[in-house]
């Protein structure tokens, strides 16, 4: 693959951060401390197997419908380090 690929690729990821076409909210802490994230799916399964079963465990809904995680904050923290690339 090209250099010129696989930066336009890169910034493509960088982009679906900022995507209004998400379709899960992470909820992280609690009230009145929340800070809610979105995300893609796709990418939160492939980057984590610990999303992946909670996820799959709700995959009853609509692929139309938004899910929606709460973590506890020791929880999201321990997952930072599947999400490297992401940050």
């Amino acid at each position: 693959m090209s250099a010129q690929f696989l930066s336009k690729l890169s910034q493509n990821y960088v982009e679906l951060l900022d995507d209004e076409y998400y379709d899960t909210t992470i909820e992280v802490g609690e009230d009145p401390n929340v800070k809610i994230f979105r995300a893609h799916k796709n990418i939160l399964c492939y980057r984590s197997t610990y999303l992946r079963r909670t996820l799959a465990s709700s995959k009853k809904n609509n692929d139309s419908v938004l899910s929606h995680i709460k973590l506890s904050k020791y929880i999201a923290r321990n997952l930072l380090d599947d999400f490297k690339v992401l940050i």
